[in-house]
């Protein structure tokens, strides 16, 4: 209908653009489909040659919609089709999908704009020279389409150099700059720097680099770093790292939720710094997680919460595969009189499955039969109920 009465418009100029300019009855054609868009704005748009171009290609060949290619034209001007023809073309043929496609540029819409023989291939082959299969090259590109806006040159070879430093290999290096999405800055190069000269250790500055790298871009590094030293945490020592990514992966509001969760089962600051500097990975279990091992120890067992305060190993192991099957032969053994009431706990726990039968299973030869039984039905339980979860999924 407002097509038809645009076309028996008296008003000559306006009648001639819609015979003139292809793109503006195309316009005029997707707004009788999407009457949302105000009629003003979408005309004004569409009587500027370049910019209803720009609307108009990212409608019909990008999949965006009427009212993100109207957003999205503000951000971008295309002139012609050459360029951005080029970079569809050379998206569809490394293999990415038309939606794939459409969210590269959701993202990044600078790179239709681009050369992508000059821009985006040099930077395909660097990763390809690395080992880099072309399907993790295109499930890189779709996790973070950024990397292609990072220069080759200036940043992505420095950054690939500068971590293959610590990892020592082309594999690990480029799995962690995909973790990484590329954010090395002068910040990292220097915290990593200050971590060294504090006496942190290479395979420690490694380990990071593998967990959890995005640590090195924390601009309170330096602060935490001296935090730690002031509990009492040595810089050279395995547990620093994990007490450094504890302390800066985990939020004020997450590890004051923590700090609660652990109060309520009656354990004090003091405990839990005690805990914290024992076992740093205690901080990085959830406090559903908390909760749960707390609420089998003390409310099933019966046991004291206090006990893990000198084995806070027991809360990052895994309740259903280690806690539960352990717990129960140690029940056993402590009913029996073969195991002290007040003996460690830490070990039990901490240790591989294969020591563990053999120190608290096979060498009681009146039980071993018995203890067996017991730890392999828990396991089984644990394992049925695994089953079960991911067939609901």
């Amino acid at each position: 209908m407002l097509i038809r009465k645009l076309h028996s418009a008296t008003h000559k100029p306006l009648k001639a653009m819609l015979f003139t300019k292809p793109s503006l009855l195309f316009k005029l054609q997707q707004l009788q489909r999407y009457p949302s868009i105000s009629f003003f704005n979408f005309f004004c748009t569409s009587t500027f040659d370049p910019q209803s171009f720009t609307v108009s290609y990212l409608i019909n060949n990008c999949g965006f919609s009427p009212q993100t290619a109207l957003k999205a034209s503000q951000k971008i001007t295309l002139h012609n089709s050459q360029k951005p023809d080029s970079v569809l073309h050379f998206l569809k043929t490394h293999g990415y999908s038309n939606s794939q496609i459409h969210d590269i540029l959701r993202r990044e819409l600078w790179i239709l704009s681009c050369d992508p023989n000059k821009v985006i291939l040099p930077k395909f082959q660097f990763f390809l020279s690395k080992g880099v299969s072309s399907s993790e090259i295109a499930h890189m590109v779709i996790v973070s389409p950024r990397i292609l806006r990072r220069s080759l040159q200036t940043h992505i070879i420095p950054t690939f150099e500068f971590v293959r430093t610590f990892l020592e290999s082309d594999k690990q290096t480029i799995a962690c700059m995909n973790r990484f999405r590329f954010v090395c800055s002068d910040r990292v190069i220097n915290n990593v720097k200050m971590l060294i000269d504090g006496g942190m250790s290479k395979s420690k500055i490694a380990m990071l680099f593998r967990i959890w790298p995005r640590i090195y871009c924390s601009s309170t590094l330096m602060k935490t770093v001296e935090e730690l030293k002031q509990l009492g945490f040595n810089t050279s020592t395995a547990s620093f790292g994990v007490a450094l990514l504890a302390k800066i992966s985990v939020t004020k509001t997450k590890w004051a939720e923590k700090v609660e969760t652990f109060k309520k089962w009656g354990w004090s600051d003091q405990h839990i710094i005690y805990a914290f500097k024992k076992q740093p990975f205690c901080m990085l279990s959830s406090t559903h997680k908390i909760n749960a091992v707390m609420s089998f120890w003390v409310d099933s067992l019966g046991w004291d919460s206090l006990d893990l305060v000198s084995a806070p190993v027991v809360i990052q192991c895994s309740l259903e595969k280690r806690v539960i099957p352990r717990a129960a032969v140690l029940q056993f053994l402590v009913s029996k009189g073969l195991r002290k009431k007040d003996a460690a706990l830490s070990e039990p726990f901490s240790i591989p499955e294969k020591l563990f039968l053999k120190k608290f299973v096979t060498c009681f030869k009146d039980d071993s039969s018995h203890l067996l039984k017991l730890y392999e039905e828990k396991m089984n339980l644990a394992n049925n109920m695994e089953k079960s979860s991911s067939n609901t999924k």
